[in-house]
């Protein structure tokens, strides 16, 4: 799907005024409305106004955008491809402030309305939030329609969308080692067929015709070991200029894919994990709050003798179960953007390495035609002297050679004489 982890929009920020921006930089509006600014030679992007004197951004996010500038500094749409302050997803909303989350419920409803979570990747409710902005819009690009995960056609479970992409990376290198073997196999034709005219050309039928005709006949024979020739450096040139490079081209790809395939696996395990925490830690504070709420009413109806001190140590564990949850989410949000971040830069990455295998590979068979035609032309020329000695086939001139060579005698017979 192109539904990217939920977001939490960024503060409101104060109206902007027309400024005079230093050289680079250039203010744009943030889908929530919001002004912020990006300096297209740094792909640095800021919230605050930069100083004509510093030039430098001054991120006040809890993390500064590391996405690659392909990213971080593509504004197609007007709006920031990743905006300053890393995204903190919207469950944070469903803790409220910690200091009330000793006495309050954890307010999961506001959370479930606006967020959904799969697979332990929380993404914007789809009837509550507005349509997200693509990262790459108009360019169905992978970073925008790989973030959630896909039924898995051979089983029950789920396919993660990056391993869909790494599928695909994988599919396109077995793809090119075919068209590799196949040209091999292309190969081998030539040379086979060079063998047999190169052995033909020796051959010694109509070895004894003779004149004019005869030169024509032998530069025929001559004209196959030509050719043959021809077919030889054909063959020798399509395995060093289109299938050794085919076969060569990325020779550690699949170890460089499963290096590449393990670190987001991981990052997604983490993710998995810390999600799990979060979700400890809310029923531990749901836990402590009905303790806390229990005793309370216990007190009030004087059902029980407990003191004051009780009540206390119960409220205490129940802020510190907040403060807990709090954590966990914090922690889940950083492992969340973590992944976000890694997600676009690698099927960025994976994109950029797709266009360039095609682009290769398109080269090659380009090549491949040329180095085709350059055969038939050259093919070509290994005729033309046997068309030049055609044309100068002449049965006269032949037949006054043959004949001074082999006369017999110019005095014809005569009648007989009674």
């Amino acid at each position: 799907g192109s539904t990217k982890p939920g977001m939490v929009p960024p503060p409101p920020g104060e109206e902007s005024q027309t400024v005079i921006l230093p050289p680079g930089w250039h203010s744009y509006l943030s889908p929530q409305g919001r002004r912020y600014y990006v300096n297209t030679t740094t792909n640095e992007t800021t919230w605050e106004c930069p100083s004509s004197s510093s030039g430098i951004s001054a991120s006040p996010g809890p993390h500064r955008g590391s996405l690659p500038p392909t990213v971080n500094g593509y504004h197609a749409s007007g709006t920031p491809a990743h905006p300053p302050e890393t995204a903190h997803m919207s469950l944070r909303k469903s803790t409220g402030d910690s200091q009330n989350l000793g006495s309050s419920s954890p307010g999961k409803k506001q959370s479930k309305e606006n967020t959904i979570t799969i697979n332990c990747v929380t993404f914007p409710h789809p009837d509550t939030m507005p349509e997200q902005q693509l990262l790459k819009p108009t360019e169905w690009s992978y970073c925008d329609y790989f973030w959630a995960d896909k039924k898995d056609p051979q089983g029950n479970g789920t396919v993660a969308g990056f391993e869909l992409l790494l599928q695909k990376q994988l599919k396109g290198k077995q793809m090119q080692k075919e068209m590799s073997e196949f040209i091999r196999e292309r190969i081998k034709i030539e040379e086979e067929y060079a063998k047999n005219l190169a052995k033909l050309s020796q051959n010694s039928l109509a070895a004894q015709e003779e004149g004019s005709l005869g030169e024509a006949w032998a530069q025929v024979k001559k004209s196959l070991a030509d050719e043959a020739e021809v077919h030889l450096k054909f063959s020798a040139k399509l395995h060093s200029e289109v299938e050794k490079p085919l076969m060569n081209f990325r020779e550690n790809f699949k170890k460089d894919m499963k290096k590449c395939d393990h670190h987001i696996a991981d990052l997604r395990k983490q993710l998995a994990s810390r999600y799990a925490s979060v979700e400890k830690a809310r029923k531990a504070l749901t836990e402590r709050q009905k303790d806390l709420e229990m005793k309370t009413q216990q007190l009030e109806i004087k059902l029980s003798n407990k003191t004051e001190e009780d009540i206390k140590k119960a409220r205490r564990k129940s802020t510190q179960a907040g403060d807990d949850l709090m954590r966990c989410v914090d922690l889940y949000n950083q492992a969340q953007s973590k992944w976000f971040e890694e997600m676009v830069t690698t099927t960025l990455e994976l994109e950029r390495l797709e266009v360039e295998r095609v682009e290769m590979i398109r080269q090659h068979l380009c090549q491949y035609t040329q180095l085709r035609h350059e055969t038939d032309m050259f093919n070509q020329s290994t005729v033309e002297p046997v068309d030049q000695l055609l044309r100068k086939v002449d049965p006269a001139k032949d037949r006054e050679l043959w004949v001074r060579e082999h006369k017999t005698g110019n005095i014809r017979p005569v009648d007989m004489e009674i």
